[in-house]
């Protein structure tokens, strides 16, 4: 069983954070980085429990088709295997069936190689630059200043 962290590696992180500043009104339901309890006791060796793997929402309404990043990320030399619509693809293998529990329909799954977890250079280069997203500022008022406790008189 693979060890499980509290905290995804800043590749897994960047995918989904990267596919949103892309399609800002994507769907985000199958969206994935750190094992449920269950995933757990199912896939005790998953790539998820150790950071080093994602699951992206396949949303092809909004510009994030799983089908073509599917087959673009092949390309990726950061990618270990990929999951999606029932195959599996690892480097030097090329497409297989997938057999887990888990077809993976929804969402594409994505596993990094060890060496990759702190890369997060761009994940969808040919789908262009991110979107502005108009965002407030929200009024900060600063915290009360703390009174400093008297020091005692020698």
């Amino acid at each position: 069983m693979k060890p499980v962290v509290k905290k995804a590696t800043p590749a897994a992180i960047a995918v989904l954070r990267q596919a949103t500043a892309i399609s800002p009104n994507r769907v985000k339901a199958s969206d994935g980085l750190l094992p449920s309890a269950a995933h757990i006791s199912q896939s005790p060796n998953s790539d998820h429990n150790t950071g080093f793997a994602v699951d992206l929402t396949h949303d092809s309404a909004r510009g994030i088709d799983c089908h073509e990043i599917y087959d673009k990320l092949k390309e990726d030399k950061r990618v270990k295997y990929l999951i999606f619509k029932g195959l599996i693809w690892m480097p030097g293998k090329g497409d297989k069936s997938y057999t887990g529990s888990n077809p993976h329909n929804k969402h594409l799954h994505i596993s990094i190689k060890d060496n990759c977890g702190d890369d997060t250079s761009p994940w969808f280069p040919w789908l262009g630059k991110p979107k502005t997203i108009n965002k407030v500022k929200a009024a900060v008022k600063p915290l009360p200043k703390k009174k400093e406790p008297a020091s005692p008189k020698e």
